[in-house]
């Protein structure tokens, strides 16, 4: 089949690919004479200012799992997908007010050395070996995988190629230039991502209009799948393909009003709180303040992604509905539609939207798992005599061969998939539950002791797998919830049962730290007031 790609589509593209290369290589220059140290490489010489905190986060959160993948649960599930997004705005908020002060306030490059501070090594070291093998193994695997899909659907490239050019593009810069040509390329990248996106979005709506606009091409959309709209999601009311060939009911991934109360919000304070290569960009801000207004301006940006890749999955159900067109597996729906509706002139801008989501996410994976490896494994155990400047071209290994890892296990591991964000969602979720109970405990009660951490770290995977085999019926999203309130339980008892925290290790906090400002506190409220309507509409 054609691609429909024109020369102005190619020129757009390679146009784009030059602009990002460019910038970031150019960001990361030094001046003659000097070298960068860890803290211009790692926390980009914290002088990040909150308009690009805000960018980074979304570009760094926004990847192929959200704009293929998430397209494919709106496909499969509805409009109910985007609890992830807006719930992820009010969590904005919470890590904003309650964990960056104190992260900052630590001056820490990594949230294994928190751990460590807070409990012992011991911890740090199994927090940092976690989060290496689910970066690399998972997220970077999914990125790379689900990016490569849209490459052979768009534009017939085989998949090897694909995740080879991908890789590729991302490794230019990033390796070499570290966060600060992630975080400056992320700016430039968001314009793409979200120019692009409601271009595809909007080109959608108005396919379903009969060429009638995007308004009453929503309201086709609504009167024609309405069971696609709801939030909130009924047991047995829809059932949906599970990848193997049968089917399962979507209460499964999304279970009612349990997503508003119960484990969802593990997932997301694990994310977005405590997750390195999200939480990096508030720990390289100029202060608490910058990072405090940046995590608010992302939080709004949550709000609106929705728009860009949840609607354009359910659009696609309704365009092949009625048509003999069948997409399998569901994470097919994104690329369907640029190939079938974007135009000739605006498919290399649409596309650069998709590949700005891709290789931003792509930065900055490899520039936090180099970051954790350096500063948690390798100067702690290998050489902990490593100059400031020597740990840069250490991060720079690491990123390289992360990548080259990840490169040959993506197919093997995500190629049988039928809805990979959820594939995501659920297998980092054996690891977010411990996290939580490790981090919030550790901030906010003096009491839990480091064997109480480190019990906890080592139960969390074993334990939400046993809970799996045990309650095949329970939703993943509960499981999260119940494994945390069972970890929550050890970590008492364990803490109750053993010797009092010493002194220093304990977090003294003042009140005085999470006080924020008046322009935080209106976005705060701001945020809060549009997803409680927007709940309220889609109830």
């Amino acid at each position: 089949m054609e691609n429909g790609f024109s020369w102005i589509d190619y020129l757009v593209f390679v146009i784009y690919g030059l602009v990002i290369i460019g910038i970031g290589l150019w960001v990361s220059r030094t001046k003659k004479g000097q070298k960068k140290t860890a803290q211009d490489y790692f926390l980009a010489s914290k002088s990040l200012p909150w308009w690009a905190i805000g960018a980074s986060l979304i570009a760094a959160n926004i990847s192929a799992e959200q704009m293929i993948g998430m397209s494919g649960s709106g496909f499969a599930i509805g409009l109910g997908i985007a609890s992830y997004e807006w719930m992820a705005a009010i969590t904005l908020i919470l890590v904003g007010k309650y964990f960056l002060p104190v992260f900052l306030e630590k001056k820490i490059y990594t949230m294994p050395q928190f751990l460590e501070m807070r409990y012992d090594g011991r911890v740090r070291t199994a927090m940092a070996t976690f989060w290496l093998l689910v970066y690399v193994f998972v997220n970077l695997t999914s990125v790379l995988y689900l990016g490569a899909l849209a490459l052979e659907t768009i534009m017939g490239i085989p998949l090897i190629y694909g995740l080879l050019g991908l890789a590729l593009f991302a490794a230019i810069y990033s390796i070499y230039g570290g966060l600060t040509a992630v975080a400056w390329t992320d700016v430039v990248q968001v314009i793409f991502l979200i120019g692009g996106g409601l271009i595809t979005t909007f080109l959608a709506l108005n396919a379903i209009s009969g060429g009638e606009g995007i308004f009453e091409g929503m309201r086709e959309l609504l009167a024609r799948a309405p069971e696609k709209f709801d939030m909130i999601l009924e047991k047995g009311k829809l059932i949906i393909p599970d990848g193997a060939g049968g089917t399962k009911d979507a209460y499964m991934d999304l279970p009612g009003i349990s997503v508003l109360v119960g484990g969802m919000w593990i997932a997301n304070i694990s994310y977005w709180g405590f997750n390195q290569y999200i939480i990096q960009r508030g720990l390289a801000a100029k202060n608490i303040r910058e990072a405090q207004r940046g995590v608010i301006f992302a939080g709004y940006l949550k709000i609106l992604i929705p728009l860009i890749v949840v609607i354009p999955g359910i659009a696609a159900w309704v365009l092949t509905s009625d048509a003999s067109v069948t997409l399998e597996p569901s994470d097919k729906a994104y690329p369907w539609l640029l190939h079938e509706f974007v135009p000739a002139g605006l498919k290399g801008l649409t596309f650069a939207a998709l590949a700005a989501a891709i290789v931003s996410s792509l930065a900055s994976m490899l520039n936090s798992t180099a970051t954790i490896f350096t500063m948690d494994i390798y100067r702690k155990f290998i050489n902990r005599n490593i100059s400031e400047t020597g740990m840069v071209p250490v991060g720079r290994i690491t990123g390289f061969t992360a990548l080259v890892i990840a490169v040959l296990t993506a197919k093997p591991l995500l190629g049988n998939l039928d809805q990979a964000f959820q594939y995501i969602q659920e297998f980092t979720g054996f690891v977010t539950p411990g996290v939580v109970v490790i981090f919030c405990f550790g901030l906010f009660w003096k009491r839990i002791t480091a064997h109480a951490a480190l019990t906890v770290a080592v139960l969390t995977i074993p334990l939400s797998f046993l809970l799996k085999i045990a309650w095949p019926g329970l939703p993943f999203l509960d499981r999260m919830g119940v494994v945390f309130l069972l970890l929550a339980l050890v970590a008492v008892a364990v803490s109750y049962a053993g010797k009092p925290v010493p002194e220093e290790k304990a977090l003294h906090l003042d009140r005085k730290m999470f006080v924020t400002g008046t322009s935080f506190n209106i976005g705060a409220i701001g945020i809060c007031a549009i997803v409680g309507v927007l709940y309220l509409l889609f109830w």
